[in-house]
């Protein structure tokens, strides 16, 4: 992974993000001493490197044995228990692989991400007549939206197989002692995986939470893993500022923030990294919007977005800084046609690779954005796979607790989220 902030030096200099040096290597040092808020949720900072192989084969196992009971594993579960799996699934996928299967292994659905009545009607009738199987994601077992969800799958399930054999197909990622969802798991001899307690749900994506769903759906986790690790290593307390990338994308974003960027938009050219943009917009989000402080996380799908929202960024309010996220190398050759006539007026590039225009227009972006008063800051992987994006996973986190610590919140709780839910039970009379 390479990170570059050149282009954010015309609107803060090199003295103003080294002058937040200090404040970096302090707030990473609170990460590993384990000194600052929050700090009985920091389970996650050395995870990659002590994960056991045989934890992996233990995941790896399960993620098998419901490969060959199903064809459709739904997962259900919502914020961190759901969007760390699906941003790698959709990361490694096919771009199309639910309509044109290229391997043996189950279509992974997720549920419970919402109370929308039509997208559970759907569902069912999508999985009518199929195999399935069903992962159960929660610490508690009675966030609303998720637990809804799974007594609509688990009453299908019993339906359809028997109370018995709709247990051996059903494994629950929950918390190692408490919760309603330990309790059912164990009444019904559910298989289960543990959610550390020290580990909150955003920063789960490397729990069984995470790495059992993208098992099943066919990727290699000892590699996601080991990518993380590295970057652990990288990242870690005993490296100096100029050589940790998170210090630097902490101290660069907090540094435009000083300056009135209020707003940072993650930039992809690539379709496969859209859910990416969603976990990370839950892990900063959630992580730093506390107290009238932190920065909005906002994402795009360019080029697809330069025709709406490139509009506002180049020449809207200014208060918007950009990090694109950049993948060096595709994984396929395709080239544009020749074509005698030339009607459409593209021969200009014909015979060049498709992701050779598609670098042109991301370096055309970047200029223009930074022209526009838009600073921007570089992040590239030279390809999609489960190494880098284990990579790029470790490095968001550790970076968001940096600059969680820096902007003077707790990273690692989440007060406002249960604001809505009061006046939801209220409502419904609990």
């Amino acid at each position: 992974m390479k990170l570059s902030i050149k282009n954010i030096h015309r609107f803060v200099n090199e003295n103003e993000i080294s002058a937040l040096k200090t404040k970096a290597e302090k707030s990473l040092k609170m990460l590993h001493d384990k000194t600052g808020a929050g700090n009985d949720f920091l389970g996650w900072v050395n995870l990659p490197s002590q994960i056991s192989q045989s934890e992996i084969d233990d995941i790896q196992s399960a993620a098998n044995k419901l490969a060959e009971l199903a064809d459709f594993v739904i997962v259900t579960g919502i914020g961190g228990s759901y969007l760390g799996a699906k941003s790698v699934i959709e990361a490694l996928s096919h771009s199309f692989g639910n309509f044109c299967k290229h391997d043996k292994h189950p279509v992974v659905i997720f549920a419970g991400q919402n109370l929308s009545e039509d997208y559970a009607c759907e569902l069912f009738e999508t999985l009518a007549g199929r195999r399935i199987a069903a992962v159960v994601i929660s610490k508690s077992g009675t966030t609303i939206e998720p637990a809804i969800t799974f007594r609509l799958i688990k009453k299908y399930m019993e339906n359809v197989y028997g109370t018995d054999a709709a247990s051996e197909r059903i494994v629950a990622v929950t918390d190692k002692e408490r919760g309603a969802m330990n309790t059912i798991a164990k009444k019904n001899g559910y298989k289960m995986f543990v959610i550390p307690d020290d580990v909150g749900g955003r920063f789960s994506v490397l729990t069984p939470a995470g790495l059992l769903p993208v098992a099943i759906a066919g990727f290699d986790i000892k590699k996601l893993v080991e990518g993380a690790a590295d970057m652990e290593k990288a990242t870690d307390a005993n490296v100096a500022f100029e050589q940790n990338p998170a210090c630097i994308y902490a101290a660069a974003r907090n540094a435009l923030y000083q300056k009135g960027k209020y707003v940072e938009i993650l930039a992809n050219f690539n379709p496969k990294l859209h859910s990416f943009a969603e976990w990370w917009k839950q892990l900063y989000g959630e992580s730093e919007g506390k107290n009238g402080k932190g920065i909005f996380p906002a994402s795009v799908d360019f080029t697809s977005d330069l025709h709406s929202l490139g509009q506002y960024i180049q020449d809207g309010k200014r208060i918007l800084f950009e990090t694109v996220l950049s993948v060096e190398n595709p994984k396929h050759d395709f080239t544009v046609p020749f074509d005698d006539e030339n009607t459409d007026e593209l021969n200009f590039v014909a015979n060049q690779r498709i992701d050779k225009i598609n670098k042109c227009a991301e370096q055309g972006t970047i200029l223009a954005h930074v022209d526009g008063g838009v600073p921007n800051i570089h992040i590239s992987i030279p390809q999609i796979d489960e190494y880098n994006t284990g990579q790029l996973i470790y490095f968001f986190e550790k970076a968001c607790g940096i600059s969680g610590y820096m902007l003077g919140v707790n990273p690692f709780d989440q007060p406002g989220v249960e604001a809505y839910k009061k006046n939801m039970f209220r409502l419904l009379g609990k």
